[in-house]
């Protein structure tokens, strides 16, 4: 006999009983890191996430205080698509726990709570609620702040690439012709720079005008001999139109970009580290900011910037923002973040540089003391203000020369002059090889240099450096290899920077945890061996 099959699969179980506990407790292990997470984060204050909903319409499905721990649970064990937190919560005991007795949301619930619900400073006052209750145990301090970066793919596809460079030559070539087509066609003088859309539109209208007052009727189609009027017109609309869109592109680029993703504008094209093709190609991205203490991630800046160079500042200004005033002390980072105007803010906020200098390296080469052997060699003089090369010349002051960077900072370097080289015996070979009767000086920036340079080389320097390297660059190795975090799932800026906020919360959860089991709670730095018998 032909058995018969429901759609409700459990009605035909052939007499099979299920045992089931029915404390779900007792089947999650004491030191799970769900009952750690269930713990922390039932103490923060949710009233911001609360009113988030409306007073109007029916209660959530979800509690929002499980769906949080849901959330973070899900990006701390590497889970980020909202389909397979929906069967974790179906399906996995330790989901169930977070939700007690709740019925598991569907995708399209998780992903508006994602969306909805923690965008904004919902997900950062969270997040410095957990912080500060760190910070009251003791656990970090703040003393010492750890800095680096790294590229993550953005949700795009690479192929919808828009560049600044060739939408200023497209523009540049519409304008020049426009200008001739004016004045050929209709013998009004008009520069190609003051030519725009806005001035096409008008142009546009006053031919809109001409033909309506003559009844000109346009035609289409083949057999149709169209009128001068209607093919000016036609032209002038096309490049109205491109016109509108080169604009509209400059818009969305902004000021400091070179290129956008179609797909996600905020996106911009740069080079990956996670270069499939190995060819260089360059991929929408974001340039994601950690800076870090205890091997816990203190907060993060999500950038568009290629360069980690203009990413220093508006970081560390969000940092004594949420963590107060002058509560850091000391930030160490590498080579990327060096500059004449990073070393000023650091100098004003009273936080000490421990930035490896670029030429760091470089400088203790053979042939970097073979290069700089006339600028060593050259002595100084305060009072006249001078310097005097080897062969006994004099380099005067001759100007200042001032530099605008597009922050508003504005750079000095003093420019130095030799009234003649003739008949010296070193002729071509001073200055770094190269002929030059002028010598340019940064005065601050080369104090700011020799000051971190002097911080590095010292033994909290090394130490510092050490554990730059274990802490900061062990951020983006645990979250990319250990816990596959190598591309976006959503678009836009907001939407980025509350994924990876998500990510550094079920990063910290994970790293309280492992602390807490291996005995390294309220430890700050790594000691290596050598350093401890030094000390």
């Amino acid at each position: 006999m032909q058995q018969k099959l429901y759609k409700e699969y459990s009605r035909y179980s052939q007499g099979k009983q299920l045992v089931f506990p029915l404390n779900v407790e007792s089947m999650i292990p004491s030191d799970e890191t769900v009952g750690l997470l269930d713990q922390v984060l039932e103490e923060l204050d949710y009233r911001k996430l609360y009113l988030t909903y409306s007073d109007m319409g029916r209660n959530p499905s979800v509690d929002p205080v499980s769906m949080f721990k849901v959330m973070v649970y899900a990006y701390s064990q590497g889970i980020y698509s909202t389909r397979r937190i929906e069967e974790a919560c179906r399906y996995d005991v330790r989901y169930r726990y977070l939700l007690d007795g709740q019925s598991a949301p569907d995708h399209n619930t998780i992903s508006r709570f994602r969306k909805d619900h923690l965008r904004g400073d919902v997900l950062d006052d969270l997040f410095m609620q957990f912080m500060k209750k760190l910070r009251d145990d003791g656990e970090i301090s703040l003393s010492e702040v750890f800095i680096d970066g790294t590229k993550i793919e953005a949700n795009a596809n690479k192929y919808t690439f828009v560049f600044r460079r060739s939408t200023e030559t497209f523009y540049r070539k519409l304008r020049a012709k426009a200008s001739d087509f004016l004045k050929n066609e209709f013998d009004i003088e008009e520069a190609p720079d003051q030519i725009d859309a806005s001035k096409l539109q008008g142009y546009l209208d006053l031919l809109k005008k001409r033909v309506t007052d003559q009844k000109i009727k346009f035609v289409y189609g083949q057999g149709h001999r169209k009128t001068l009027l209607q093919r000016q017109y036609e032209t002038i609309k096309g490049w109205q139109e491109r016109a509108s869109r080169y604009e509209e592109i400059f818009e969305i680029i902004g000021e400091g970009r070179n290129s956008y993703s179609k797909t996600d504008h905020d996106a911009t094209f740069m080079h990956m580290k996670e270069d499939h093709m190995r060819n260089g190609q360059l991929k929408a991205g974001y340039n994601v900011q950690v800076a870090t203490e205890s091997e816990y991630i203190l907060g993060i800046h999500v950038s568009a910037d290629r360069s980690d160079l203009y990413t220093l500042i508006p970081f560390l200004s969000r940092l004594e923002q949420q963590y107060g005033s002058g509560s850091i002390k000391r930030v160490c980072a590498d080579a990327g973040y060096e500059s004449e105007e990073n070393y000023d803010f650091l100098k004003t906020h009273d936080i000490q540089a421990f930035i490896k200098p670029s030429n760091y390296e470089y400088s203790k080469t053979r042939k970097f003391q073979k290069d700089m052997e006339f600028r060593l060699s050259m002595n100084y003089d305060p009072e006249e203000d001078s310097y005097t090369c080897k062969n006994g010349r004099k380099l005067k002051y001759a100007y200042t020369s001032r530099r605008t960077m597009h922050s508003g900072y504005v750079s000095e370097k003093k420019i130095y002059t030799c009234e003649s080289c003739e008949g010296c015996p070193f002729l071509g070979k001073c200055y770094r090889g190269k002929y030059s009767k002028k010598l340019i000086v940064s005065p601050a920036f080369d104090s700011y240099r020799e000051e971190s340079r002097k911080n590095i080389t010292s033994e909290d320097g090394i130490l510092l450096r050490i554990n730059r390297s274990i802490q900061a660059e062990g951020v983006f190795a645990i979250t990319k290899q250990d816990m596959g975090f190598t591309r976006f799932l959503t678009r836009g800026k907001s939407m980025v920077t509350t994924e990876y906020l998500l990510l550094a919360f079920g990063f910290n959860i994970n790293k309280l945890h492992s602390r807490m089991r291996n005995g390294r709670y309220q430890t700050a730095l790594f000691v290596p061996k050598n350093l401890k018998q030094t000390a």
